[in-house]
């Protein structure tokens, strides 16, 4: 059984037809990239998953369990939609911390709060993720102490604090200096082994290709093409996905 069967997932802004009928699996373990050009619809996609906007058509399960359908999404208490929610952990491109707090408490803030443990438990878990993502040594500076790539790996750990069935990345690179690339693929790389099944929306080809189960080429809110690695970078089919990895890569 899959642990995440998304079906004809659609959604417009306005008479923006911005995701036209998105379908795909993943089984436990696995990891997707979805690639494409800026506007292809692959951030709302990922917002759709995690429930930060709703879908206007087609259904979400995760573990055989339908937690989204369009058809009675209305039907949905708070307490359903947060539940729904915590299937998956998303990373934000912009690290999204609270600046308020520190390393520790960045981390073990919502497992508090939903009351995922006692506190010590809860400590030490988020303890044993900092060392994880390579930061034991700074788990009491706060955020403007950190680089970019730290502050990534930190929001890294905090969507793992949750243990989510599905870890989703929006462009988690992407404000980051070149040097600091690096540091954040191969935190990523790392829980690739460690069994999480992962969704990675990334500008990153040679990560895609190295790392990925599968990957989707999305354009104009569709999924143009989706493979294996070496099927997508290495004998694409589809003349938009040849013209975009011609001029990526």
């Amino acid at each position: 059984m899959s642990v995440l069967e998304v079906k004809n997932i659609k959604k417009s802004f306005g008479k923006t037809e911005v995701l036209k009928g998105i379908s795909f699996s993943l089984e436990k373990g696995e990891v997707l990239s979805i690639i494409g050009s800026s506007g292809s619809g692959k951030t709302t996609l990922l917002r759709c998953l995690n429930f930060l906007e709703f879908a206007d058509g087609g259904t979400i399960s995760v573990d055989g369990e339908t937690i989204f359908d369009a058809s009675s999404v209305k039907k949905l208490s708070d307490s359903q939609i947060r539940d729904n929610r915590l299937r998956f952990g998303l990373v934000f491109q912009s690290f999204n911390l609270f600046p308020q707090y520190n390393v520790l408490k960045n981390i073990t803030l919502a497992p508090s709060l939903l009351k995922r443990g006692t506190s010590e438990q809860i400590e030490q878990e988020a303890l044993a993720l900092i060392e994880r993502v390579g930061l034991l040594e700074k788990k009491e500076n706060y955020p403007c102490q950190l680089s970019g790539g730290q502050q990534q790996r930190v929001a890294i750990a905090r969507a793992l604090a949750l243990k989510p069935d599905i870890l989703c990345f929006d462009e988690p690179t992407s404000a980051l200096d070149p040097e600091l690339t690096g540091e954040v693929l191969k935190v990523i790389r790392d829980l690739k082994s460690g069994d999480s099944t992962m969704i990675v929306v990334t500008h990153e080809m040679e990560f895609a290709r190295s790392v990925s189960d599968k990957v989707i080429f999305m354009a104009d809110g569709v999924i143009e093409e989706m493979g294996t690695p070496e099927q997508i970078f290495g004998n694409p089919k589809s003349p938009k996905t040849k013209s975009f990895l011609n001029q990526i890569v």
